[in-house]
């Protein structure tokens, strides 16, 4: 298939579910969101696994960052290192976040959860469309992805103020490059070999999500760790997958 022709099926896609979604009314965030299965205090901390389990995304961050800061990610592109770093950067900022969300669960501190979280989902998805389709395409979009992120989550913390929140175009964030990626590693090749890592990170995140789903079931059946606890651990080794990525990975004999 033509380059053209699949970029325009992508777009395409892009183009539906922002009718769809756009289509039906606004979605307020659920105040059941915050009532998580675990809320033990242990040594003073409130909801102690749900805080702590967000450690290795700062310990993976700082790694991340270095990687990339000492230019020793000879598994990436140098073109794209300033999506690396802000990757690593958002994946760092995500665990200083989401931990004092879950000491103190609301809309207010969940603001500061989902702000750095966008930032490294703009990254990553900039990233990726620069392995494998153009790394002048991500430089283009890469500003503007990022600040149609932070603005997602700033238009729904407004919107919650004023009594009328709306999350759909947090959730076209979230989870439109969840659905574009897959495609875009059948439609085009990599510059960089190894496709296995980047679907690692997919499997890893749709993992981490149905953990998020089944919070209270799982901490009733293992008793330690809570669905969202594992979800922050399954989430951070996605991350830690990436990493892998830019150690390991090599140009494509095929390029």
């Amino acid at each position: 298939m033509p380059t053209d022709n699949r970029l325009k099926v992508m777009l395409a896609i892009i183009v539906i579910a922002i009718i769809a979604l756009f289509n039906i009314g606004p979605i307020a965030q659920q105040p059941g969101y915050h009532n998580f299965a675990d809320q033990r205090r242990i040594v003073n901390i409130a909801n102690f696994f749900n805080v702590l389990s967000n450690v290795p995304f700062v310990i993976i961050g700082i790694m991340g960052m270095r990687l990339v800061a000492l230019r020793q990610a000879i598994g990436g592109l140098a073109e794209l290192r300033t999506m690396y770093l802000t990757f690593f950067a958002g994946v760092l900022l995500t665990g200083f976040g989401s931990a004092y969300y879950h000491l103190h669960p609301g809309n207010q501190t969940l603001l500061w959860d989902r702000l750095p979280m966008t930032i490294a989902f703009m990254a990553l998805f900039c990233a990726i469309i620069g392995e494998y389709i153009s790394t002048q395409l991500a430089g283009k979009l890469f500003a503007p992805l990022l600040i149609f992120g932070v603005a997602s989550v700033i238009y729904w913390y407004v919107t919650e103020l004023a009594g009328h929140g709306d999350l759909r175009a947090y959730l076209l964030v979230q989870f439109l490059p969840v659905l574009l990626i897959p495609l875009i590693l059948w439609l085009f090749e990599s510059k960089l070999n190894n496709d296995r890592y980047i679907w690692g990170i997919i499997g890893a995140y749709a993992a981490s999500k149905l953990m998020e789903l089944f919070d209270a079931g799982l901490y009733g059946t293992f008793g330690l760790l809570s669905g969202h606890s594992l979800k922050h651990l399954t989430a951070a080794f996605g991350t830690l997958i990436f990493y892998w990525a830019l150690q390991e990975r090599g140009v494509s004999p095929k390029k």
